[in-house]
Order: C-alpha cells, then structure tokens, then sequence
C-alpha cells in the first residue's frame, strides 16, 4: 500500500485464493490483514476493505477510478471491477 487510506494494495507475489496477507504501507507501517478470496497474480490489485458500486477507488491516496462493480475486502480489483478516471 501506498497510504493508510487506500482502498488496495498491490501483491508482490503470486498470491492464491485463501492466502492471508498482511497489507503494509511502503514505510512499513500495518494497516490490515486481508484473506484473498480470488487468485490474485503478481503485481495486481488486492482490495483492502469493501468498496460500493459507483464510488472512488484510493490508491496513492487518491482516487484512481470507479467501482464498475461491488469490490469486497480481499478481491482481485482490475479491469473488471474498476473504470479507470485516466481514460474515462
């Protein structure tokens, strides 16, 4: 994680469905631990806590897209499920 407030936080290894991973920001203050629901791969999105359909999604601590879909706490967040603003 970038910052406490973040909404996701991207996994650095491979992370199977079931895995509990403890979230950190870069400084290495804990933040949460999360199960992963879903395999998530390399370098992608992990979420940190549920998101609505519809709302912001926090990364950097700042909002980089929209919830296309209902985000639950350990979901893979990407194309899927998040509509980036960048390109909107």
């Amino acid at each position: 994680m970038h910052e406490p407030e973040d909404d996701v936080a991207v996994v650095v290894a491979d992370t199977p469905a079931g895995t509990e991973i403890q979230a950190v920001t870069l400084d290495g203050k804990e933040v949460t631990t999360v199960k992963a629901s879903q395999d998530i791969p390399l370098g992608h999105k992990i979420a940190v806590r549920d998101v609505a359909v519809g709302k912001d999604v926090i990364k950097y601590g700042r909002p980089i897209g929209r919830a296309s879909a209902e985000i639950r706490k350990g979901s893979h967040v990407h194309t899927h499920n998040l509509k980036s603003k960048r390109w909107a």
